[in-house]
């Protein structure tokens, strides 16, 4: 027997239609300033996989929103009201972080409005998944780099000395024998803890069910990302020592930064085995849920 998927009726489709047309309209140039953020800004390049992805996970949700009861909730146009007050905020204040979570908050107004509070539970992980498209404000984003700065500095320090390699640590700065380092923003590890960050999430999403482990498999990129980054800038050092200050630089430097990064992935992923390992889920329940996502 085949299963027949409900559809939605045509003036919700035409409901639908409207208030992305709408949100489109009042959108465009945020998203269009959001993209170009993506491009022009390393840290969050991954900016462009967030929204195909974000999709996907409420397609995957698509059964339990055809499911869902149909209840617009007069409160999302309260939502979408103040929303747009902090739209409005953020163009006159040229602030633009505002402009952006003005976007997803918007968004949510506009499916509670749409479908009501069952619909939007549906959708919260899709949603709220978008979070990581979004940069984070500079006076944020400078206090978490900058005590990463202090701690890779440490790091590096540390390893360098058990390597027996001289180093002077001066804040950020690493004196050697035949160079000076500095650990800039950019190496501050951030970039890899943002990236590594929305991929353990995804991680955690496709290879358990649990929501327990997801989250620990999502707050061990931060020690993850912090190891792996210390771990660079020591062997950056070490390699600047034996090989002067070029092996710090060019070619040498990015392509330490796309190994640790791979690094860093397998040691998440050993994580994620360790605990389907440690604490095995229900193996019943897990192919129940994968074969409703495959209807």
């Amino acid at each position: 027997m085949i299963a027949v998927e409900p559809r939605p009726s045509n003036r919700a489709l035409l409901a639908v239609g409207i208030a992305l047309a709408g949100f489109i309209l009042l959108y465009w140039h945020v998203m269009y300033q959001l993209g170009m953020a993506w491009y022009t800004d390393d840290n969050y390049s991954h900016g462009f996989l967030i929204v195909p992805l974000a999709l996907y996970f409420a397609w995957e949700r698509r059964h339990k929103l055809f499911e869902a009861p149909i209840k617009p909730s007069v409160f999302g146009l309260v939502v979408v009201v103040g929303s747009i007050l902090v739209l409005l905020a953020g163009l006159l204040g040229a602030e633009l972080f505002l402009t952006r979570i003005s976007l997803l908050g918007t968004l949510v107004g506009f499916v509670l409005f749409l479908g009501g509070w069952r619909t939007l539970r549906v959708l919260a992980f899709p949603l709220g998944f978008m979070l990581l498209m979004i940069p984070i404000p500079a006076i944020i984003f400078n206090q978490i780099a900058f005590p990463l700065q202090l701690l890779a500095s440490r790091a590096g320090e540390y390893a360098m000395t058990v390597a027996d390699v001289p180093v002077l640590r001066e804040g950020n700065v690493l004196v050697l024998a035949n160079t000076t380092l500095e650990v800039a923003e950019a190496c501050s590890g951030i970039r890899s803890l943002i990236s590594l960050l929305t991929l353990g999430i995804v991680l955690g999403h496709f290879a358990d069910q649990r929501t327990w482990a997801r989250v620990v498999i999502a707050l061990a990129t931060i020690p993850v990302a912090i190891l792996a980054n210390g771990l660079r800038i020591a062997g950056t050092g070490i390699a600047a020592a034996y090989f002067g200050a070029q092996a710090a630089e060019g070619f040498f430097h990015t392509f330490s930064g796309w190994l640790v990064f791979v690094f860093a992935f397998a040691m998440l992923l050993a994580i994620q085995r360790n605990i389907a390992w440690l604490v095995p889920g229900n193996p019943e329940r897990a192919s129940a849920s994968t074969e409703v996502s495959a209807r």
